[in-house]
């Protein structure tokens, strides 16, 4: 069977090139997120993990022969294989004690050639897995969570407050999608407007912080930040609904925005079966690794305004944020979000044939489309 001809062969070309081609956009000073270079590097950052995740499940088939997509609805690898991944990283030093070194290996697959006149299968297998283990180590990969990290520390002039914007990820396991979450959260805490705000209003530069840090930088509310994150960052709920909590959660913590990416659906043909028009279509594009489309939704809930906390001598409430939700938007309402923008990445001989098919204005209508041509990523068609 010729790699052309080999579904996962054809799958993991596919997804390959999809996931570099939407790096080049990230870094194309053309992209929306340009404009704010280090929500582009964050996004690049988790891409980047992405590639590094199906670089390693390539290298598993060298040993193991099954791998599972959500052919029907997202297109990328089922959780229970994301979930895999994650605890053969944390078993690699084990597993790894118990296979030889790559030279004995090599050493013995001569031997065993010379010897037996054929393919030394076994040994073959067991250098895949050493050399998928050693991959899998490097703790770089898109696990089921990635925890928060703050990337950014600054200073709001007419609050007087610190700001800090904090990133993490997840892979949802209901949608099996890849989520990343950013959000800009304002901290009112004493100790750390004491610390961080000069008396002019501005970032104390004497306090050193090494960026990024690892986890929300106010250590009295780091770990429960971790656990805010990791129980409220499912596709199924919606960001207006995860700011909200943000919000109730920690009086403190005053969310101005989050983001939410998703990175998908992916379809490619022959392969998911998420949109038959799509896949009929893509099956008649002449080179198999150009025979895909990938999408993705950057949704942006944002604050319109701060209701000030009141403290009184029998009871006090916190100061709330009021979201903004563009009810004249219906997609909007129902996403619960301040605005969404969908994206559409495609291989340029892709375009063509949905073009010439007639289903490219159908097929991207709500979209932004973006035409991946020899290495370059062209906007705006």
């Amino acid at each position: 069977m010729t790699p052309a001809d080999d579904p996962a062969e054809r799958y993991f070309t596919a997804i390959t090139a999809a996931l570099s081609g939407l790096e080049i956009f990230m870094r194309d000073d053309r992209s929306p997120l340009y404009r704010h270079g280090i929500v582009a590097k964050i996004v690049a950052e988790y891409i980047a993990r992405l590639d590094k995740s199906f670089a390693c499940w390539r290298n598993r088939l060298g040993f193991q022969d099954t791998f599972r997509i959500s052919r029907a609805e997202s297109g990328y690898p089922v959780f229970q294989t994301v979930l895999e991944l994650e605890n053969d990283r944390r078993s690699a030093d084990q597993r790894l004690a118990g296979i030889p070194l790559p030279d004995e290996l090599r050493a013995e697959m001569a031997d065993f050639i010379l010897r037996h006149k054929e393919f030394p299968a076994a040994l073959q297998k067991s250098m895949a897995e050493r050399l998928y283990l050693e991959d899998v180590k490097s703790k770089q990969t898109f696990g089921p969570f990635t925890l928060a990290q703050t990337a950014k520390v600054s200073v709001n002039p007419k609050t007087g407050r610190p700001y800090y914007l904090v990133h993490w990820a997840t892979f949802d396991g209901s949608a099996n999608l890849p989520l990343v979450y950013m959000v800009t959260v304002e901290d009112s805490s004493e100790a750390m407007v004491d610390q961080l705000v000069t008396r002019d209003g501005k970032l104390n530069d004497k306090v050193d912080i090494p960026l990024p840090v690892d986890g929300l930088l106010n250590p009295d509310l780091a770990h429960r930040f971790d656990d805010y994150t990791e129980k409220n960052s499912a596709y199924s709920l919606s960001p207006l609904t995860i700011a909200m909590n943000l919000d109730k959660d920690f009086p403190d913590l005053h969310p101005k925005q989050l983001r939410r990416v998703v990175l998908g659906p992916f379809y490619s043909a022959g392969i998911t079966e998420n949109n038959s028009t799509v896949a009929e279509v893509l099956s008649k594009v002449r080179k198999p690794e150009n025979a895909w489309l990938l999408t993705w939704t950057i949704q942006e809930v944002y604050s319109k305004g701060e209701t000030p906390g009141r403290k009184g001598l029998w009871s006090s409430q916190p100061a709330q944020e009021e979201f903004f939700i563009d009810t004249a938007d219906l997609e909007a309402t129902r996403q619960g979000v301040s605005s969404y923008e969908n994206h559409a990445l495609v291989p340029h001989e892709a375009y063509q044939a949905l073009y010439a098919a007639g289903e490219a204005e159908k097929t991207f209508a709500g979209y932004k489309v973006h035409i991946l041509s020899n290495g370059q990523v062209i906007s705006d068609v």
